[in-house]
C-alpha cells in the first residue's frame, strides 16, 4: 500500500513536475530523491576520489593519549599541535578510533562519515519542510553540486560535520518544542567544536522569548552542566589546562588557510585591533537584528525579561519559520565577522544559505540573482589557495545577503485604525 501511494506521488508530480520544482510543498518528495542520489554520489567520491589526509591522523594521536590514561589537556597532542577542542570532540572521536582500528581503516572511517553526511542531510531536510519557504529545485545545488562539502565529509574526515549535525538535531527539537532536549543537544555540539556558539545569541533570544528571564535559566543550566560533565575528568587534573585549550577565544590562525581574509597584508590579518574591530561588528550587528529584525513587538526589547504571561501586550508566538530565522541569521553574523575562515568551516553555514537566500520575498526575476550568489559562494569556496579575488568576492556575496535579510525583513507598518462595528465579511473571516 504504501509502495503504491509513493508510485502515485511520483506520477503526480511528473505531471505537475514544473510545480514540483517550484513549489515548496513539494520539498518532501525531491529530499527523498536527492537523499537517495546523495548515496550513491558519495559511494562513488570515496571509490573514486583520493583520500587527503589532513587532520584525521592528529584527531586519533590525540584521543589516543586519552586512550592511554593521559587526562591533562595540555599533554594531548598530534602531529598539527595540541587538542583545541573541548571534550565532546574526545569521546565522539574516542569511538570512532576503536572503530576504524586505531584509526588506520580510512575506508571504513569514510563510510562512516558518509552516514553523517546522509543524516545531515536528513535533518537539514525536515527543516526546510517544516519552513515551507525554499523552492524545490534549489536543493540540488545545496546536494550534490557542491564539491566542497562532499571533500568535508567523506574525503577529510573532519570534525566540523559532526558538530553541525548535532546542531541541526537540536533545531529539530527546538521546532517540536523538546527545548530541554534541545539545548542539551546544543550543548554536546558545542562540546564538539565552539563555531557552535555563534547560534547561541539567537538562541538566548530565542528562549527569553519563550520563557523569560527566570524560566529560561534551567535551559542554561541544562547547557552549562553537560559541559562541566563531559570536561569532568580533566577539569579534576588540570582544570586550566582545560578551559585554556578547550575553550581558546585568542588563538591564532594561519594566514595561508584564510579564504575570507586573502586581500588583507598579513600584519594586518594577525594585528589584535583587527581582531577587535571584527567583534565589534559583530556585536553591532546583532544588537541590530536583535532590536530590529528578531524583536517584532513594539515594546521594548527588555519585556523579553518578563514572564511571557505577564507581558502586555503578549510577545507573538514563536513560529518555525521565526525559530530558524533567528538562529540560521544569528550564524550567519557570526561566519560574516570572523577572523578567519578556513575551507573546512564552510560546512558552519552551507546548508543554511537556501533558506537565507529565499526566506525572504522572491519574485520570478529574483531566483537566477539568488542562484547566482550560491554559485559565486561555491566557486570562491572551491578556489584554492585562496585569491584576493576570491575572498573579495566572498565578502561581496556575504554583504549582498546580509543586506536582502536586512530590507526583505523590515517589519511592515501596521494600521491603526480603529476596528469596525458591522460584522465580518466572508472574506474578513477567511483572512482571519
Amino acid at each position: 500500500m504504501a509502495a503504491g501511494r509513493g508510485a502515485a506521488a511520483l506520477r503526480r508530480a511528473w505531471r505537475e513536475r514544473r510545480a514540483a520544482l517550484l513549489e515548496p510543498r513539494y520539498t518532501p518528495l525531491v529530499a527523498a530523491c536527492l537523499c537517495l542520489a546523495e548515496g550513491g554520489v558519495n559511494l562513488w567520491v570515496i571509490r573514486r576520489v583520493p583520500y587527503t589526509e589532513i587532520d584525521w591522523k592528529a584527531y586519533m594521536q590525540e584521543v589516543e593519549g586519552f586512550a592511554n590514561g593521559t587526562l591533562d589537556y595540555t599533554q594531548l597532542k598530534g602531529d598539527t599541535g595540541p587538542l583545541v577542542y573541548p571534550a565532546g570532540f574526545v569521546y565522539i572521536f574516542l569511538g570512532l578510533y576503536h572503530a576504524t582500528g586505531r584509526g588506520s581503516n580510512i575506508r571504513l572511517a569514510q563510510y562512516i562519515f558518509a552516514g553523517l553526511y546522509l543524516l545531515n542531510l536528513l535533518l537539514v531536510f525536515r527543516i526546510y519542510c517544516r519552513t515551507n519557504k525554499v523552492p524545490p529545485y534549489v536543493f540540488f545545488f545545496m546536494c550534490c553540486a557542491s564539491y566542497r562539502i562532499h571533500s568535508i565529509f567523506v574525503l577529510r574526515l573532519f570534525n566540523d560535520p559532526v558538530a553541525m549535525a548535532i546542531l541541526f538535531l537540536a533545531i529539530n527539537l527546538f521546532l517540536e518544542e523538546r527545548w530541554s532536549w534541545g539545548c542539551l543537544l546544543f550543548s554536546l555540539a558545542v562540546s564538539v567544536k565552539m563555531n557552535i556558539l555563534l547560534f547561541a545569541p539567537g538562541l538566548l533570544f530565542l528562549l527569553l522569548q519563550r520563557f523569560g528571564l527566570l524560566g529560561c535559566i534551567p535551559k542554561l543550566c541544562i547547557c552549562a552542566l553537560l559541559q562541566v560533565l563531559l570536561g569532568l575528568p580533566f577539569l579534576l587534573v588540570n582544570p586550566v589546562g582545560y578551559l585554556t585549550r578547550s575553550f581558546d577565544l585568542g588563538r591564532q590562525f594561519q594566514f595561508k588557510w584564510t579564504v575570507n581574509w586573502r586581500f588583507l597584508p598579513e600584519e594586518i590579518f594577525q594585528n589584535r585591533i583587527f581582531h577587535a574591530a571584527l567583534l565589534l561588528a559583530h556585536l553591532a550587528g546583532l544588537g541590530l537584528f536583535a532590536l530590529h529584525r528578531w524583536h517584532s513587538s513594539k515594546e521594548n526589547i527588555l519585556t523579553l525579561l518578563k514572564d511571557p504571561a505577564k507581558r502586555k501586550p503578549a510577545s507573538p508566538r514563536l513560529t518555525v519559520n521565526r525559530i530558524v530565522f533567528i538562529l540560521f541569521s544569528s550564524n550567519f553574523l557570526g561566519v560574516c565577522c570572523s577572523r578567519s575562515l578556513h575551507y573546512q568551516f564552510y560546512v558552519w553555514y552551507f546548508h543554511t544559505l537556501p533558506y537565507l537566500l529565499w526566506c525572504t520575498p522572491t519574485t520570478k526575476l529574483a531566483h537566477m540573482p539568488k542562484v547566482l550568489l550560491l554559485g559565486v559562494i561555491e566557486l570562491c569556496w572551491n578556489t584554492y589557495p585562496s585569491t584576493v579575488c576570491s575572498s573579495l568576492s566572498l565578502h561581496i556575496c556575504h554583504g549582498l545577503i546580509l543586506l536582502q535579510l536586512w530590507y526583505g525583513t523590515a517589519p511592515t507598518a501596521v494600521s491603526h485604525t480603529p476596528p469596525s462595528s458591522k460584522k465580518p465579511t466572508a472574506t474578513s473571516k477567511k483572512a482571519q
